[in-house]
């Protein structure tokens, strides 16, 4: 639940992003682990982050530990579910079997520990005038706050906000600790922080808002908030961004996945489409003015947030290369997006959703499928079982991909 910031010319082969970079792509070039080699690796070290052994069993059946390991330089960092940050140095592990690696004390009360330790974003802010360049990173709390760390001691950097901490205020009363945390890595990008939120989900009609906030990267102070839910002549919260965000640092863009509305699955006090739940959503990094949106399900009663960091990409449609923006869903649908142009609004027109809401229509239609060779659509909607046909790129199921990666 951190974003590295790299604040320092940062080596070509290491892990800085937790989707592998800003665009979230998971692609690293290194080759000397090949279908050849792989047998033949050995455990060099392994670290224990102890929480099975000194925390109550409690607490941790309502904890996993799921973390995406950042490389940064000779430095492996990751977190714990309970907000403990963890790194050490690749070599003096290897040669001490992880007794080197430092861990800082938990952030956030064990009360409120989170159910998946998220990791980081990396991006480069600067560093306060007074002091050399150094590596540091934010991390988003399970008490929601934003905290930027030294990535070389640990401690908290006192120019950052107060005492290097910023607090969230949320605008309204919880009704438990934990309704309300940042389960995703912060993102950074051309100067600015910008944090999202996990919300609970189908508790209330007035549940928080999911208000998306960004912060000076040098200073914490406030820079923009931007609510994704348009609240004319509706009475809702949520359609927060809780899966991680991508940022296109040249366009400077920032690209949301936001969910649905509040309650989940009932829609009589919110009618209309909702915009912009469950969207695909591109922000001016630095003052958060939208630029477009792109709504996957109208009126969502069904839970089908947008659950994964959208990918940046650039991909050969048959008419030239164009930038995109891929977005993968809890359909089972891939949606693919132009950067550049805002969508036309639905990619094609599909039949009427029978759902209803306390007798009036949940929405007018959905978003449909339409051939990603017609030339002008911003937007496309690939079922996968037609994208091979559509485009000639051939999905991979689970054992599809292993066998694949082990050609």
């Amino acid at each position: 639940m951190f974003a590295v910031t790299l604040l320092a010319a940062a080596p070509a082969l290491g892990w800085e992003h937790w989707g592998g970079d800003r665009g979230g792509t998971r692609f690293s070039p290194l080759a000397r682990i090949t279908s050849a080699n792989v047998g033949n690796l050995v455990r060099a070290w392994e670290f224990r982050t102890g929480d099975l052994d000194t925390r109550p069993p409690a607490v941790m059946a309502r904890t996993k530990f799921e973390a995406t390991p950042l490389l940064v330089e000779d430095s492996l960092i990751f977190c714990s579910p309970f907000n403990e940050v963890i790194c050490g140095s690749i070599a003096a592990a290897a040669r001490k079997n992880g007794a080197t690696i430092r861990r800082s004390a938990p952030i956030s009360a064990p009360a409120i520990a989170t159910s998946a330790a998220a990791l980081p974003t990396g991006s480069t802010i600067r560093p306060p005038k007074t002091q050399p360049a150094a590596r540091g990173f934010f991390m988003g709390t399970n008490d929601v706050r934003v905290i930027a760390l030294d990535a070389r001691t640990g401690i908290p950097c006192a120019d950052f906000g107060v005492g290097g901490e910023i607090k969230i205020e949320i605008g309204r009363q919880l009704m438990w600790p934990g309704e309300f945390q940042i389960t995703s890595a912060p993102v950074v990008s051309r100067g600015v922080v910008i944090v999202g939120s996990s919300i609970s989900d189908n508790v209330r009609v007035d549940a928080p808002l999911g208000t998306v906030r960004a912060f000076d990267a040098r200073t914490g102070r406030p820079r923009w908030t931007w609510d994704p839910l348009v609240h004319d002549g509706i009475a809702a919260g949520h359609a927060n961004v809780w899966a991680p965000m991508s940022a296109d640092e040249e366009r400077g863009l920032v690209f949301l996945p936001t969910s649905s509305p509040s309650p989940d699955f009932w829609g009589g006090k919110r009618p209309g489409n909702n915009e912009h739940a469950n969207s695909v959503v591109a922000l001016r990094a630095e003052t958060g003015e939208l630029v477009w949106s792109f709504q996957t399900v109208h009126h969502d009663l069904w839970d089908y947030d947008l659950p994964a960091q959208p990918t940046l990409a650039r991909i050969d449609t048959g008419a030239g290369l164009r930038d995109v923006v891929i977005q993968p869903t809890k359909q089972g649908l891939v949606f693919v997006l132009d950067r550049d142009n805002r969508p036309t609004g639905m990619a094609g027109r599909g039949a009427q959703c029978s759902a209803r809401s306390c007798g009036r229509r949940a929405a007018l239609a959905d978003t449909a499928v339409s051939d990603p060779r017609a030339g002008t659509d911003a937007a496309t909607l690939f079922e996968p079982r037609r994208l091979q046909s559509l485009s000639g790129i051939r999905p991979l199921g689970v054992r599809d991909a292993a066998r694949k990666l082990a050609q």
